[in-house]
Parts: structure tokens; sequence; C-alpha cells
């Protein structure tokens, strides 16, 4: 079968990379947006979303991904993805009633034979209950990582597809689409494929959670983790990918939306998760670690310190600021003059009345009393330590992810802070 005209609708950051990985397989793609204002900036090419490699990928397939504000485009279309992402509130509940306003949109100007895709991630049962015969109607699993979202769109791993028969064939059109990425394909019932990205959620917050608490107890110990790591890495029990780096507690939004989805659901159905509560503390906790340090090493030392902030996102190569660590640290700061610079995000994002931007990170430290490096964004990563410590007034660098070499930063004079090591390695 010749290759479908694939549709896109909602092009938040799930849509856009989505439909871009599809249109550079060669299949033209019809991108839908209700907002006319967005749908003008990417058709000039200025994209909402920062993600590395994407705006060379959008402009390289051309006349072939379109940008469009009328739903009607999408009635040509053979496969209808719905991509539009799915809010979440303080407390991690996902709010629906959008992704079900544009499924409802959607049903009447669907082709007679065309297929609709719910990617974006809903709740288990929330598939079943929409009203389209049933062998047009697909679950996909989406797999995204901010910061690394175009490769996770262009080289899946795997194909995840739920559907109303898992023993039938899948929709010739929709398996046109998944086959050109030459990746296997699992098809199960709907609710087994919602609960399966949920699943992966859990696993990735239990090996999360586990390289948190090791950490830790490396810094008081004198063990170091990233020593550790490499031994847990070649078990294949465990494996190199795993998702073994400590950080400031878990982030995005993603995992904290599935650790809440499945506290509902023990509430609802009497079921134990006493370990999904362990982990939201040992978050919680985690997430402290820099404000805890700079309060036990910095604070104490001066009336009106100023504090250097490196980073606003809530992780390296994105623009979402969703549970950010360093926002969540430095909320508590409001007393305190910052200096803060980030690559993407502006300094209004910080929400703090005593914050400055600066145009460089060592712009940023000039003068600082400390300095927290709370997103390990790559430009921090080509400072020079020596030139930090030049330009601070004081010594200290919470630096939870490394970012800086650690013997190029105490050579300097630093007194330099990672997670999971003790301060005198």
């Amino acid at each position: 079968m010749s290759l479908p005209v694939v549709g896109f609708a909602g092009m938040t950051h799930l849509g856009l990379v989505s439909a871009t990985a599809v249109t550079a397989r060669g299949m033209p793609t019809v991108c839908y947006d209700p907002d006319q204002a967005l749908v003008a900036r990417l058709r000039n090419r200025e994209l909402p979303v920062v993600e590395p490699d994407l705006d060379d990928m959008v402009a390289a397939n051309g006349d072939r991904q379109t940008f469009t504000a009328d739903l009607a485009d999408l009635s040509a279309c053979g496969v209808v993805y719905i991509a539009k992402d799915v809010p979440t509130d303080d407390t991690g509940k996902s709010d629906t009633s959008g992704i079900a306003a544009l499924i409802e949109q959607i049903l009447p100007i669907l082709g007679e034979k065309a297929v609709l895709v719910i990617l974006c991630q809903v709740p288990p049962g929330f598939t079943r209950k929409i009203p389209l015969e049933p062998s047009r109607l697909y679950y996909q699993v989406e797999t995204l990582i901010f910061g690394r979202a175009v490769e996770r769109a262009t080289q899946p791993e795997r194909y995840i597809v739920g559907c109303a028969a898992p023993d039938a064939p899948l929709h010739p059109a929709f398996e046109a689409v998944l086959a050109a990425f030459g990746c296997p394909i699992l098809s199960m019932r709907y609710e087994s494929a919602e609960l399966a990205k949920i699943s992966i959620n859990m696993c990735l917050v239990a090996s999360v959670s586990v390289a948190n608490t090791m950490a830790e107890i490396c810094e008081k110990i004198g063990a170091v983790w990233s020593e550790i790591v490499p031994a847990l890495k070649l078990d294949r029990r465990i494996g190199q990918y795993s998702y073994l780096s400590p950080g400031l507690g878990i982030a995005g939004g993603n995992l904290e939306r599935d650790l809440a989805t499945v506290l509902r659901f023990s509430e609802e159905y009497g079921t134990d998760s006493g370990v999904v509560s362990a982990w939201i503390a040992n978050s919680r906790h985690r997430r402290d670690w820099a404000l805890r340090l700079v309060h036990e090493s910095a604070l104490r030392e001066k009336v009106d310190p100023v504090l250097a902030v490196w980073g606003l996102a809530y992780k390296e190569n994105t623009h979402s600021t969703k549970n950010s660590p360093s926002l969540a640290t430095i909320a508590p700061l409001a007393p305190y003059r910052l200096r803060v610079f980030d690559p993407v995000i502006p300094v209004a994002a910080a929400n703090h009345p005593r914050a400055e931007g600066a145009t460089s990170p060592v712009e940023a430290a000039s003068g600082a009393d400390a300095l927290l490096i709370l997103t390990p964004w790559p430009v921090f990563r080509q400072a020079d330590p020596a030139a930090v410590a030049k330009v601070m007034a004081g010594r200290l660098v919470i630096d939870p992810y490394a970012v800086l070499d650690h013997q190029a930063a105490t050579t300097a004079g630093l007194d330099h802070r990672v997670l999971g090591a003790p301060a005198a390695v």
C-alpha cells in the first residue's frame, strides 16, 4: 500500500515532534491546531518548543509538512493522530477535557475509512469509550523524553498499540505508518496499552528512587555513586540504559502524573500503593538537597548574600519548567538576591522578587557568595571553573549533576558539591 497522508491534531510538544518524525519518513502530514497565531508561527518556522535538531528537521521536511488552523483539512488524511499535550495540575491529575473536545470535533470530519489514533497519554478506560468503529480506533503509547524527543520519535525501540482486537491485523493505513520505522509492534487491548505507559514510568521512578537513596548514603559514608553505577550498568538484570543518575527528585510532570494516577486507582479499588507513596516522599526529600546545602553552608555566613543560579528549565535541552527542581529550590529563597542565567528560559519564569537576569553563566556568578547549578545545560559544561572562581565572592558551588569538572573546580579553590559524593572527594 502507498504511504497515507497523516494528520496530527495539536501542535504542542508531542504533536509537533511526532508529526515531524513521520514526515521525515516520507509521509505527507497535515499538522492542525486551532490557534491561528501558532499556525502562523509554525509556517514561518518559529517553533514553540526547544528540542535538539527539531528546527532543522522541520526545515528539511519542507512542503511535505503543512500547518493549518482549518479542521476540515484533516478530512483528507488516512490516519489522524490526537496528539495534543495533556495538562496536569499541581497534584499530578490530568485534565482530558481538551482532548475529549478535540476528538468530538474531529469525528464528524474524519474520512469514512480513516483511522483515529490517540497518541496523548490518557487514563485507562478512556479510548474504549470513544464512539468510533473499533476497527478504526487505536491508542499508541508515546515515550518521548524532553530534550531527547526527536531521537525517541525517529528511532523508536518499539510501538505499543492498544486496539479492540489484539489478535487482528492492524488497519493497513495505520500499519503503513508504523512499519516505516522498522521496529517491533506490540498489540494489546486498549486498557493494557494505556496502563503500559504508566507501568514504564513506574519502573523509571523505581530506578531514580534507588539512585537517589543510595547516592545520599554515598555522601555520608565516603563512597562515590558514580563509581558504583558502571557495576550496575553491566548487570543484565538492570542494564546499561537504566535511570541511575541521581537528581533533585522527580520532575517534568509525566512521572508525577502517573504516580498520582496509581494512587487514585489504589484508593478506588483498595489496592496497596505504599511503595508509590514512599517514592513520592523520597523525591520530595531529594528535591530539597540543594536548598538544605545552601542554608547550611552559605546563608548563615552573610547578612544579605547573593546567590547565582544556572538553569531554570526542569532539565537540559527543553523549554519546559513543569515541576522544575530549580524553581522549587528558588521559591523558598525569596528573601535573598539572585543572579540567574538560563539559555532558554527568561528570568521572569523564576517568579522571584529579587532575581535579576544575566547574559552568561560567568556574569551570573560575578560577585556571588554561592553558585547553584540546577539544570545541567550543555553550555554550562563549557564553563571554566577557574574563571568562575575568579569572579565569585564565595567558594561554594552546588552542582548536583557534576556539570563542572570536579578536579578542575577544586584546583580553582571552589567548594564543589555534587550528588552522590562526600564533600571532600
